[in-house]
């Protein structure tokens, strides 16, 4: 199946690592030009190397001004026809514990920033008539996750927001999705593991099998699964899903 992204430039963020490298491989393997944004570079660059398809850039979502030279960077060349914006996930911890300051932060690196970087670059895409912006979530945003109260509640803002745009630039030939991952086996999974087994004084192997259990399929998802997935609605043969939330999560999700 030809999905149309053969020289389209996707803007991926979070890319040094987990899903967000997964996606920005998938990107690259159906031909598209990648920009690979995040704030280690060398670990892009470990990856990339050799691929001149891919442009890693260094990011700071925190950072405004560094979000702000990017997108003029890329608007300077045109913009791009994808956005896929992945934030690293804030630490653990219950709503009680959460300090006001933790929120603000974290709200302006996981959702602030990227609705600014966002806005920024829809213009060419409306010129164009053809553009699609992707966020990754979290399950937890449909049921939420012990202990990952900021997570919870900031990626949730992000699918209410994901909505609004959604239908807003529909008519621009625009679409707009959230992609939700369950259990997917990266370097996240493996510290919140590690986390919760500190927590409980239980071992990560323990930990990692109890998790595995609650989930129908009876596994942790690979990158490559849930990036392929990624790469479908930033494809062309996607042009008709918009303002959706996309479950990829082995079933663990309970409701329907």
């Amino acid at each position: 199946m030809d999905l149309g992204l053969n020289g389209k430039r996707a803007l991926v963020l979070g890319a040094s690592r987990g899903l967000g490298k997964a996606i920005a491989q998938s990107l690259l393997a159906e031909g598209a030009t990648v920009f690979v944004a995040a704030r280690s570079l060398d670990k892009i660059e470990a990856w990339a190397e050799g691929m001149d398809a891919v442009h890693p850039v260094k990011m700071d979502l925190s950072d405004l001004a560094q979000v702000d030279d990017l997108v003029n960077k890329l608007l300077g060349e045109g913009g791009v026809d994808v956005i896929v914006n992945n934030s690293g996930g804030p630490p653990p911890g219950t709503a009680l514990a959460a300090e006001r300051c933790a929120w603000i932060s974290h709200f302006e690196a996981m959702a602030a920033n990227l609705f600014h970087l966002t806005t920024r670059l829809l213009p060419p895409m409306q010129e164009r008539k053809w553009g699609r912006v992707i966020s990754i979530t979290s399950s937890g945003v449909e049921q939420p996750i012990p202990n990952l109260a900021l997570s919870n509640g900031i990626r949730s803002v992000v699918v209410g927001w994901s909505k609004s745009l959604a239908n807003e630039v529909a008519g621009d030939g625009i679409t707009v999705n959230v992609v939700m991952p369950g259990r997917i086996h990266t370097e996240r999974v493996d510290e919140l593991d590690a986390a919760a087994a500190k927590r409980t004084q239980k071992d990560i192997a323990e930990v990692a099998k109890a998790s595995r259990a609650t989930i129908p399929a009876g596994r942790y998802g690979k990158p490559e699964e849930f990036a392929d997935v990624v790469t479908f609605l930033a494809s062309d043969r996607a042009g008709y899903v918009t303002g959706s939330r996309i479950r990829i999560d082995g079933g663990a999700i309970k409701s329907i």
